[in-house]
């Protein structure tokens, strides 16, 4: 079922196929989580959001109308209001001691600790950005999503979302840049 579209697998999961659902499951609820992670800083809490997001794209199966959207593409834009959801609940941005270690397969020790100390700097560096910038960054440079899907998932243009990426970049990179020597960032 690997070959399958997104879509295809969503219409057969309406239909009653139960596999359908597995294998759709087990190709999104990793990316969705990753993705909700990153816009909260909360692994407890994106994986609640991450649940919630995959309950409502079953509950809406049965009505899914092919080639209108994209799963994943719906599927970013719900993870995303969930997530501001949660951030307007609170009250609340994520504090930046709550920013999590996203796990590192590097093989060696050292380099597992540089790598866990760079992805710490830039999920820290990430929470202090506005939350329309830190999603359209996140979209962007670590989901590697199109402007034109990043617009779509944020209901905004093009111009906006090329805008937010901008000065999204701009200010991780004045975050980032004075500790270049301390997390060993190369010139790149």
């Amino acid at each position: 079922m690997d070959e399958v579209t997104d879509e295809a697998l969503l219409v057969a999961y309406a239909n009653g196929d139960a596999r359908a659902a597995r294998t759709l499951t087990d190709r999104l609820a990793p990316r969705v989580l990753a993705h909700a992670v990153r816009l909260l800083g909360d692994r407890a809490e994106a994986e609640d959001v991450t649940q919630e997001a995959l309950i409502r794209l079953w509950r809406l199966a049965p009505d899914w109308r092919q080639g209108e959207a994209k799963v994943t593409t719906w599927l970013y834009r719900v993870t995303a209001n969930l997530c501001t959801d949660r951030h307007r609940k609170a009250g609340r941005q994520v504090p930046l001691e709550a920013a999590r270690d996203p796990p590192d397969p590097a093989p060696g020790a050292v380099a597992a600790m540089a790598g866990a100390e760079r992805a710490a700097a830039l999920e820290a560096a990430l929470q202090v950005l506005p939350e329309r910038q830190r999603e359209a960054v996140v979209l962007r440079h670590i989901e590697g999503l199109s402007n034109p899907e990043i617009a779509e998932i944020m209901d905004i243009g093009v111009e906006a979302v090329e805008s937010l990426t901008a000065r999204g970049k701009r200010k991780l990179a004045s975050l980032l840049l004075p500790r270049r020597d301390e997390l060993g960032l190369d010139d790149d």
